[in-house]
């Protein structure tokens, strides 16, 4: 059976985890503020702290701009429900916008309509590594109509004057917009570093801030920091300097540090990114478009075009004039040949949590349509071209076998 997708971890990132284990220092230490700089220094950003997963660096960014019981925040339908999830933890009111028809993501004409003046932040996600032009979000948000209509809570929305940009790059590591790396444009962009994602340390994440000008994103680094571990002034690897054993605590924090453990990982594979990683992943999924360009049935994704690249994150392939049951008769049939696959995602309003919230998704019809036509295919840095073309065979035989060509 072809995996779906498997971490691939050098040898050389195990010796430095090998490494780490016999240094005596496992947690957030010297490794993890490395991984830090690393990936500021690969995405532009102008301070990066490195979390234990994506969704707790979201519904953090979250708190800290102060949102919470009364409060919107509109995320897209189409999206993985750790979105929605930490905008349910703070208390805040999740709006739902549809997706838009050619590349999955959210409609700006849509945000766009779903502002009010209870709007606090909008949260666009990257699906399958296609970054979300959030330039075009943050020049709507900025228009003095848009500015009068935001209604600041406390002194940092005051400061910013208008909706926060959270952008869920989950997907979107070495994505670029505008010739330059997605996490360089949001006011805050959040990476996941889960163990399916182009880039792993098995569970984690990072945050990186681009706050605009008037803001110090250092100061907002440390309070960031400080409330990831639980509100100490000092994290344990300050404390073991001499004499530096005190500390205080600010404030009733959380939980949610990386450890060296992990840094370790995600150092060597950052390393690769570029020259290794990225460049399979193209290759792949390159060779499924120009296998599938063939046939009259099938709806390629968007890879590149003239301001955006993708990460190459996922193949989401779409089958036209099917429905969800023929898509997932399709599905068995693919797995019948021994080839994973996926779907990504299942709308949130199609879930029960969000149906208990008022959801419908009969209110988003492209969400809807996307999902219920589409397959994610096996894309990953161990995937070898005769794997591939087995991938390709199995789609080609299990949709002309459901749709009778």
């Amino acid at each position: 059976m072809i995996p779906f997708s498997p971490p691939h971890i050098k040898q050389e990132a195990i010796d430095e985890v090998v490494d780490t284990l016999k240094s005596g220092w496992i947690t957030t230490g010297p490794k993890t503020k490395l991984f830090e700089q690393k990936i500021t220094e690969y995405c532009g950003a102008k301070n990066t702290l490195c979390v234990g997963s994506a969704t707790f660096g979201l519904e953090i960014i979250l708190r800290w701009f102060g949102i919470g019981q009364g409060d919107e925040v509109i995320i897209p339908a189409y999206t993985y429900t750790a979105t929605a999830n930490t905008v349910v933890h703070t208390g805040a009111k999740v709006i739902m916008v549809d997706a838009n028809s050619d590349d999955f993501n959210m409609n700006l004409a849509e945000i766009e309509k779903a502002i009010t003046p209870k709007t606090k932040a909008i949260i666009p996600v990257d699906i399958a590594g296609l970054p979300v032009d959030t330039t075009k979000i943050i020049k709507l948000l900025s228009s003095s109509k848009m500015k009068q209509f935001f209604k600041a809570r406390n002194t940092i929305q005051e400061k910013l004057g208008r909706v926060l940009v959270l952008s869920d790059s989950a997907h979107s590591l070495g994505a670029q917009l505008h010739k330059k790396k997605v996490g360089s444009f949001s006011d805050i962009t959040v990476f996941s570093f889960h163990a399916v994602k182009n880039l792993t340390t098995a569970e984690g994440g990072a945050i990186a801030f681009n706050m605009p000008e008037g803001f110090d994103n250092e100061a907002i680094y440390k309070e960031i920091n400080m409330i990831s571990l639980h509100g100490q002034s000092k994290d344990a690897f300050a404390k073991t300097k001499k004499g530096a054993w005190q500390y205080d605590v600010l404030q009733a924090g959380y939980k949610g540090n990386m450890t060296d453990i992990q840094a370790s990982l995600g150092l060597v594979a950052l390393k690769y990114y570029e020259i290794d990683n990225l460049p399979v992943r193209k290759k792949i999924m390159t060779a499924y478009q120009q296998a599938f360009s063939q046939y009259d049935w099938a709806e390629l994704p968007i890879f590149k075009e003239e301001n955006r690249e993708t990460s190459y994150h996922i193949y989401t392939l779409r089958i036209k004039n099917i429905t969800e049951t023929e898509r997932n008769t399709i599905i068995q049939k693919i797995f019948d040949q021994e080839v994973s696959v996926n779907v990504h995602f299942k709308p949130l309003p199609m879930f029960s949590a969000y149906k208990e919230r008022g959801f419908d998704i009969k209110d988003y019809p492209i969400a809807y349509d996307n999902y219920s036509r589409e397959i994610s295919l096996p894309v990953y840095q161990d995937l070898t071209e005769e794997q591939v073309e087995k991938v390709i065979i199995a789609v080609v035989n299990a949709v002309e076998e459901s749709i009778h060509v």
